[in-house]
């Protein structure tokens, strides 16, 4: 599989900074609030906070793996405790992964099993729970972290950059769920209202097909209601879904055939009528990324890297990495998803657009990987079917009357990055936000209005503390892809 990786790396990448404190005009659309003209939203695969940034900024730094050193002046962000690391209420204590453990079996995010798993706040049961289970999977997986010398990257990113260590999915559970709430802060609004498993009273639960995408093999569902992206068109802003696995292999009857690749869990904007691309269709030409034409917004990466070389990027650009690129457990790892990650951050800080850009890194659900800090609960859900996170009584809480069911979040801590020229400085925000926050810093940057119908964004914290637009800009970074290290000169 390492070698597959390897292999399908080298095809993807066959494939200056004084910033203006005026408010920022794109190139097509609504006046942006911010100086920030670009927003690049890259959307990993399956990790907690702790999992990537437990001891954060403390590595281990054993022989043979790429040295990481923090910075003196590195702010605290509410990690893992040397008592959490000797004494946890988990059945084992959390336990570090080095270079040589990138390979892990899946673990289990399922929605109900992620509520037992933090019983109530306890967060006690992990281990027990959601540790993946077969022949070769490490016993209590769940408990494994990783440090700066593995995800070296990341860690340099936040040491030049901002991270939050106060941010979360949205929702517990899994990967439809946490792009669905990327793009419209809503699992609710379902046709069919029930699929054993996946849908429950409208309410998506689990992973389920896009009806309208011709390479969907599994039960579906279209989404009614609204998403960002409709919020976009309504003001003329350009946008677009980049994914790497989207282009179809060929056409039979009319209709795409997708390679094994493909996973329509992965293109969120399938899911909704109004935004959908059923047959893959390419865009028109380069001019036509990021406007409404046959492709309707969704397209290939390699399609974002051709905009990008004629000037003319979207507003608004949401990147999904192939699935060997995204740091899935099972088929991905995290040092082919740092390929992905530093070789796109290194080539947009080459852009031209740089100076105006704000690039957003963060990943759609936790995979089951422990994380110590229970999530505030937001939005409340009592269903004895599928609620458990208080138990039989309390369920997920007392929803108000007229609450759409089954959305007990938030969910699990996940990481999230800013780099930008606009970034504040080896950072740490504190400021509570979840993956809504992303669609609420596009609906005010873009002064686009709410999406409504009980949509997240709502109530979803600002992303703004995580920026700077005063003082010099933060210089570049542009790191080695297999270490994470700097690059001479940086």
């Amino acid at each position: 599989m390492r070698r597959f990786v390897a292999l399908t790396l080298v095809g993807f990448l066959g494939l200056m900074l004084s910033p203006s404190l005026r408010a920022a005009v794109p190139a097509d659309g609504a006046p942006g609030r911010t100086p920030i003209k670009y927003l690049v939203v890259i959307f990993d695969e399956n990790a907690s906070f702790d999992h990537y940034f437990g001891t954060y900024p403390v590595a281990a730094n054993p022989a043979g793996e790429p040295p990481f050193a923090a910075r003196p002046d590195t702010p605290s962000a509410n990690v893992l405790t040397a008592a959490l690391r000797e004494h946890n209420p988990n059945r084992v204590a959390p336990f570090r992964l080095g270079r040589d453990d990138v390979e892990t079996c899946d673990n289990d995010n399922a929605y109900t099993d992620e509520q037992r798993a933090y019983d109530g706040g306890l967060l006690d049961r992990f281990a027990e729970l959601l540790s993946a289970r077969g022949a070769g999977c490490t016993p209590d997986l769940a408990m494994g972290y990783y440090d700066g010398n593995t995800v070296t990257a990341l860690w340099n990113y936040a040491q030049h950059f901002a991270l939050s260590d106060n941010f979360f999915a949205s929702e517990f559970g899994t990967t439809v769920m946490g792009h669905l709430n990327l793009i419209s802060g809503q699992t609710h609004g379902a046709v069919p209202a029930s699929v054993p498993r996946q849908v429950v009273s409208g309410t998506v639960i689990g992973n389920v097909d896009a009806e309208a995408d011709d390479c969907s093999s599994g039960a579906r569902v279209q989404m009614t209601g609204k998403n960002i992206g409709d919020l976009l068109n309504s003001r003329a802003v350009t946008w677009g879904w980049f994914y790497g696995d989207w282009t179809p292999t060929g056409t039979r009857g009319g209709k795409a055939l997708c390679s094994d690749d493909y996973d329509t869990h992965y293109a969120p904007f399938q899911y909704y009528a109004s935004t959908a691309n059923p047959h893959h269709l390419p865009p028109s030409s380069v001019d036509a990324i990021g406007r409404t034409d046959q492709a309707n917004h969704q397209y290939d990466l390699a399609d974002f890297w051709r905009a990008a070389a004629a000037g003319r990027i979207p507003a608004v650009s949401f990147l999904k990495p192939p699935h060997v690129l995204n740091g899935h457990p099972d088929v991905s790892n995290p040092l082919a998803e740092q390929q992905f990650l530093v070789t796109t951050i290194n080539r947009l800080e080459r852009t031209p657009m740089w100076r105006d850009m704000a690039i957003l890194v963060t990943w759609d659900d936790s995979d089951g990987w422990y994380d110590h800090v229970m999530p505030p609960i937001v939005s409340r859900s009592h269903d004895p079917a599928v609620d458990a996170l208080l138990g039989p009584t309390g369920l997920c809480g007392t929803p108000p009357a007229g609450a759409y069911p089954d959305r007990c979040g938030y969910g699990p801590r996940l990481p999230l990055l800013a780099i930008s020229p606009f970034a504040k400085q080896n950072a740490v925000s504190h400021t509570l936000a979840d993956q809504s926050s992303i669609i609420r810093f596009i609906e005010d940057n873009w002064q686009l209005g709410r999406i409504g119908d009980q949509s997240l964004d709502a109530v979803a914290g600002s992303l703004l503390d995580l920026f700077t637009f005063s003082g010099p800009p933060a210089p570049t970074l542009l790191l080695d892809p297999g270490t994470g290290r700097p690059t001479p000169g940086h």
